[in-house]
């Protein structure tokens, strides 16, 4: 029989707020947010408790924090800053276990079912190290599997009656999922968004006891497969191993316009400037991708997606930006407003790294110029360089005289 597993969600409290108050410290006590500015409807990536305090919550417009707040302080957000502490505390964690599973900037899951040490104890030797060697608060949920501890993370933050970062640790024992689960609403449970939560509780089940305790033929026949795997999690089933290495599934990037918009050349430039950036994510990572995928929100917010499959896989800017315009050109009359534009990449593929004997050099010889190519365009833009006939028929008289 296998031994139970002990996993470990971690938390960070209000971490881009715990960073800013560590090189900032009069800030402490003070309601902050770091976000976009409110005149370029920017919105709270995450504020500091005495903010929340106060009503205010990450995702809500940076310009109804005002209004709640007039005194709010507003901080664009120093991002280096977030990606050297994570990796701190992500070190710190792997001192313990090294079956580490990273699902954000903030947030992980421990396998730590090798220490020989009650869960209680490695929780608050877990927090204590990470404060020591990284000044920063973290909450903490233990459990049997990877489902019970967030929850019971999220439960335990709650749980904390303080005006300031809660730090709490919440244990649930092998064997009592079912009870702590029992009486939590649908929404906790992962899986449960605002639809099949508006039809769980047409039937009569509003809390994760009630759909444990459901029959799982009757969701199967109302869910379909998403019923069966909605009646396991409620009774506290999951399997899931801690990942160590995950790759990534896609890269995207967008933008919000501080205006609506209808302007070509403004919105082309974005999409060039994305392009790039995807072109630098792709190599960086050594991927090639097989997907582009436009994304627009209009100025009514709504929202369309569209994509195209590439013939072969790449990680050029060209093609990126050539295939985002064509997508474009097919979804926008030019006329509606738009008020965000974005690019994804998906569908990865790694490099070829075997050729052929009669292909290797001619290859080897395209792979340095391409090299080349992108470089100067890393040190002077994505417009510093370019095929000649991508030129209009101007611009080509014009560079022949």
């Amino acid at each position: 029989m296998n031994k139970t597993r002990t996993i470990v969600h971690i938390d960070l409290d209000a971490f881009y707020c715990a960073v800013e108050e560590q090189f900032t410290p009069e800030l402490h006590g003070k309601p902050f947010a770091v976000g976009g500015r409110p005149e370029h409807r920017g919105v709270v990536s995450s504020c500091s408790y005495a903010a929340r305090n106060m009503g205010i919550h990450s995702a809500m417009p940076m310009a109804q924090a005002i209004r709640i707040c007039p005194d709010l302080i507003i901080l664009p957000g120093h991002h280096r800053k977030y990606s050297r502490k994570s990796k701190e505390v992500m070190a710190v964690l792997t001192s313990f276990s090294p079956q580490l599973e990273q699902i954000s900037i903030d947030e992980a899951f421990l396998d730590v079912t090798k220490i020989t040490k009650n869960s209680k104890e490695i929780a608050l030797e877990i927090q204590n190290k990470v404060i020591e060697k990284t000044g920063l608060p973290c909450s903490l949920g233990v459990a049997s599997n990877k489902l019970v501890a967030k929850i019971a993370t999220d439960i335990g933050k709650a749980s904390v009656k303080t005006k300031t970062y809660p730090q709490a640790i919440q244990i649930v024992p092998a064997g009592t999922e079912d009870d702590f689960l029992a009486p939590l609403p649908l929404e906790l449970l992962w899986g449960v968004g605002p639809k099949t939560g508006g039809k769980l509780r047409e039937i009569g089940i509003h809390t994760i006891g009630e759909l444990a305790s459901w029959p799982p033929n009757d969701l199967v026949q109302r869910l379909g497969k998403t019923g069966y795997d909605l009646h396991r999690r409620a009774n506290g089933i999951d399997n899931r191993e801690v990942v160590t290495y995950r790759e990534p599934k896609s890269f995207s990037q967008e933008i919000t316009f501080s205006r609506d918009t209808t302007d070509h050349s403004l919105i082309m430039k974005q999409l060039n400037k994305q392009s790039e950036s995807l072109e630098k994510s792709l190599r960086k990572s050594g991927l090639k991708c097989s997907t582009i995928k436009l994304k627009i929100r209009w100025s009514d917010f709504s929202v369309i997606s569209r994509q195209t499959t590439l013939p072969k896989p790449t990680d050029e800017h060209d093609t990126i930006y050539r295939h985002a315009m064509i997508l474009l050109e097919q979804n926008w009359n030019k006329k509606d407003l738009i008020r965000l534009i974005g690019i994804g990449v998906a569908n990865f593929q790694e490099p070829e790294k075997q050729l052929s004997l009669f292909e290797k050099r001619d290859y080897q010889k395209l792979g340095r110029l391409e090299s080349a190519i992108y470089q100067v365009k890393t040190k002077f833009g994505a417009d510093s360089i370019f095929k000649g006939n991508n030129l209009s028929e101007n611009e080509k008289k014009s560079a022949d005289e």
